[in-house]
C-alpha cells in the first residue's frame, strides 16, 4: 500500500542535510505529520578483501559516542561515479589504493523509513599500500582484520553501523 504525500515544509536546511515535515495520508485515510531526512549526496564504500582479511578502520562515531569497525566509506562527489568514490574513500582514509576490479557488492538504504541516504559498496581483491591515510582523524586504527573473526566482533557489537554489517554480512556468505 503506497503511503499520499499532501504537502512537506522545511523545518532546516545547510549543505549537508534538509529536515522536513510531510503530511501523509495511510492507506485507511488517516494523516500523519512525518518526519524526512534528506542527505546532501549519496555514499560510496569499499571492502577490500585480500587473504581472506578484510581492511577496516577502528572510529568513534560522536554522535552515538561509540567506537567500532567500519568499512571505508563517505559521499559521492558531483561528476563522480560510486565506484570511483570507493575507491578514493578507501585511500583518503587507509592510505591503501584499490587496484583490478572495482565489484559491487550491495546497494543500501540504511534506514529508507526516515532518511533518503543510500550507498553504493563495492569489493576489490588486490590493492597497494601508498602510505599513511590523508584522513588520519578518520580511525584510531587501520587493520587487516581476518573474515573469520567478523561474526564474534558483530556479536560483541564492535562491528555496528548497518552499511558495514550489510557489507560484511555478505563477504561472510560468499563462496571462497
Amino acid at each position: 500500500m503506497r503511503w499520499k504525500i499532501h504537502s512537506e515544509r522545511t523545518l532546516y536546511q545547510d549543505p549537508w542535510v534538509h529536515l522536513a515535515s510531510a503530511d501523509v495520508e495511510l492507506p485507511d485515510g488517516r494523516h500523519l505529520d512525518h518526519r524526512i531526512i534528506r542527505t546532501a549526496a549519496p555514499g560510496a564504500g569499499l571492502a577490500i578483501v585480500i587473504n581472506a582479511r578484510v581492511l577496516l578502520i577502528w572510529r568513534h562515531r560522536f554522535i552515538t559516542d561509540t567506537w567500532a569497525w567500519e568499512i571505508p566509506q563517505g559521499s559521492i562527489r558531483p561528476h563522480e561515479t560510486p565506484a570511483a568514490a570507493a575507491v578514493r574513500e578507501a585511500q583518503e582514509e587507509t592510505g591503501w589504493r584499490a587496484e583490478g576490479p572495482i565489484t559491487p557488492l550491495v546497494y543500501v538504504q540504511p534506514s529508507p523509513g526516515l532518511l533518503t541516504s543510500e550507498h553504493h559498496i563495492y569489493t576489490a581483491a588486490r590493492a597497494q599500500h601508498l602510505g599513511p591515510p590523508e584522513d588520519a582523524h578518520e580511525s584510531q586504527t587501520i587493520a587487516w582484520i581476518p573474515l573469520t573473526d567478523i561474526p564474534a566482533l558483530i556479536a560483541k557489537r564492535d562491528v555496528v553501523a548497518g552499511t558495514t554489517v550489510a557489507a560484511l554480512s555478505l563477504l561472510l556468505c560468499a563462496p571462497r
